[in-house]
């Protein structure tokens, strides 16, 4: 059966989100990439199942932690470090367990956190609510020290019970308080603490049958493709068992065909490295090496960001509107996450001009493009505070000019707009204009090949003939979108705080309490790239406020007891 190769995404959900993917010369390409080695792979890896939904490694080092804490608003941080303290009661203070105490002198310089799928009929402790099970890998660099912490009875934990699985011994609570666990260590080289029996079994079953994460396709040349001196931390996504869970959770059935297009996807991987003015992330994504989906190997983003205004506050760009379309309507049917509904805007399209998206839009629209939010430079006297542009360029101006002038005929027609040829700039402009609204939308060309669209304030002067102040060379923009991908195959970039923390745009304010965390970021730059046939690569900045230094963590609290199954 002949492959069909389709255009990678341009970016991935966290949702967050958004985040990454013949004969001889791949032979070369694979044995001349960087490979990761053993001590590039998450701690703990040889222990967390290959069906595990997410796996989450974060380093113990307390200078980094501390550098993390002082970014941020004061709100933020207090936030931030409430939700700290509530993970440390729930996990280790209603066990008795004091971090400082009892786990920093034996642990290792990193943890992970394995979030597992639902394959395995897990209990349900009576009276508590149905969580992900939870698996913890904790490196032993004092073997006698953990034994000891393993062993030891803790105040309010409950009665400590042993048993025996596939000859490890392992130990776990009854009548808790609060969240019990269930503990056991492997060869002398891990502590593994689950939240469940069942997972401790699973861990178990993955470590001594080598059906774990490290032995995952494609992970480990995957983590050699973004591999960074001293992570912070380090992330995995299984997309198959994700995608079906986050489809689960929204109610949403998935077809055989959904299923089948799911399945062909194998992992999201990233590393976050701490920078001195936010968080840098470095993320792959790969599909199945038998997969009969693949990447065309295209990376053709060059020029949009210099031909967007400076004023720019969130934009997106790709190297092909027509192949980016095609993937993301491929897509759409079989991801929960669809931020638009394809066929919602081929509707919207023929019942308000009476058009064909694909065919009398699409079909030109073969080239480079952006959609971008632009704010009213100060001073303007326009009503609306910001213009919503659209730039793509094209290989047969002659059709696109058919079609726009089809859509002039139309917004003529239907909605008795004043259609009329202007020049800005020594350059025509086509504009539309509602006299008794003040609406504005302008369209013409820059270049030659590159079709422009402007909807809202009249921004028009600010790009023709071209960008006189133009985004790429912004600091806000140099600062936030990273510059390593090159060539690539586009950006996403939103300055958060003109976006959202200046409360000057209200279609784009988020709910109460999303407000404090977001309020810490300043701006947020992807870029993304096809690295080969089956991955793409997505390097991603988020630039953080700096905030006051951070103060202790607050006192421990023992979380209340569940309460009883009526």
């Amino acid at each position: 059966m002949i492959a069909k190769k389709t255009k990678a995404p341009l970016m991935l959900t966290l949702g967050t989100a958004a985040v990454l993917v013949a004969g001889g010369g791949a032979a070369y390409w694979y044995f001349s990439q960087p490979k990761a080695g053993p001590g590039d792979l998450p701690i703990g890896a040889e222990v967390v199942p290959q069906d595990a939904l997410m796996a989450v490694s974060v380093t113990t080092n307390p200078g980094q932690w501390q550098q993390l804490r002082e970014f941020g608003t004061p709100q933020s941080q207090a936030a931030f470090d409430k939700g700290l303290a509530q993970l440390r009661d729930r996990l280790l203070t209603a066990n008795g367990f004091d971090y400082q105490r009892d786990i920093q002198p034996w642990v290792g310089e990193e943890v992970t956190l394995a979030f597992l799928g639902t394959k395995v009929p897990f209990t349900t402790p009576p009276g508590t609510t149905n969580q992900q099970p939870v698996v913890i890998v904790l490196p032993i660099r004092d073997a006698l020290k953990a034994k000891q912490i393993l062993e030891a009875a803790r105040p309010g934990a409950g009665k400590l019970v042993d048993r025996t699985y596939k000859g490890f011994q392992i130990k776990e609570t009854q009548g808790a308080a609060a969240q019990g666990y269930s503990a056991t260590v492997l060869d002398g080289k891990f502590l593994v603490v689950a939240t469940d029996p069942k997972a401790t079994d699973q861990a178990i079953d993955s470590y001594t049958s080598k059906t774990n994460l490290a032995n995952t396709l494609g992970f480990t040349k995957a983590l050699g493709q973004i591999k960074v001196e001293q992570p912070f931390g380090k992330i995995y996504v299984n997309l198959p068992a994700a995608s079906a869970i986050s489809a689960a959770n929204a109610g949403k059935t998935l077809t055989p065909q959904d299923q089948q297009q799911i399945q062909q996807n194998q992992g999201l991987a990233a590393t976050a490295t701490l920078q001195a003015e936010g968080v840098q992330l470095k993320s792959v994504s790969w599909l199945k090496p038998d997969s009969q989906r693949k990447f065309e190997v295209q990376n053709n983003a060059k020029v949009m960001p210099s031909r967007l205004p400076a004023d720019t506050i969130l934009m997106v760009s790709g190297g092909n509107l027509q192949r980016f379309w095609q993937d993301y309507s491929q897509g759409a049917t079989s991801s929960p996450i669809t931020p638009i509904d394809p066929n919602f805007l081929k509707d919207g399209i023929r019942s308000t001009v009476g058009m064909d998206w694909e065919q009398d839009f699409l079909s030109w629209m073969n080239g480079e493009f952006a959609i971008a939010l632009a704010s009213v430079p100060e001073g303007s006297s326009s009503n609306l505070p910001f213009s919503l542009l659209l730039l793509t360029k094209t290989s047969d101006r002659r059709a696109a000019e058919a079609s726009l002038k089809k859509l002039d005929e139309a917004m003529v027609s239907r909605y008795k707009f004043q259609v009329q040829e202007t020049q800005i700039n020594g350059s025509s402009v086509t504009s539309w204009t509602i006299p008794q609204s003040g609406a504005l939308i302008n369209r013409g060309w820059l270049d030659g090949d590159v079709a422009f669209l402007s909807l809202g304030a009249p921004i028009a002067n600010n790009i023709v003939p071209r960008a006189v102040q133009p985004l790429a060379d912004s600091d806000a923009f140099k600062k936030a979108v990273p510059t390593s991908l090159a060539p690539n195959n586009g950006h996403f970039y939103i300055n958060v705080d003109q976006a959202i923390n200046s409360k000057r745009f209200p279609i784009l304010q988020l709910p109460p309490g999303n407000r404090e965390l977001v309020g810490a970021v300043r701006s947020i730059g992807v870029t993304a790239a096809i690295a080969d046939e089956r991955s793409s690569r997505y390097d991603v900045f988020v630039a953080l406020q700096k905030g006051n230094k951070p103060a202790p963590l607050p006192s421990p609290t023992v979380p209340p007891a569940p309460s009883p199954t009526p």
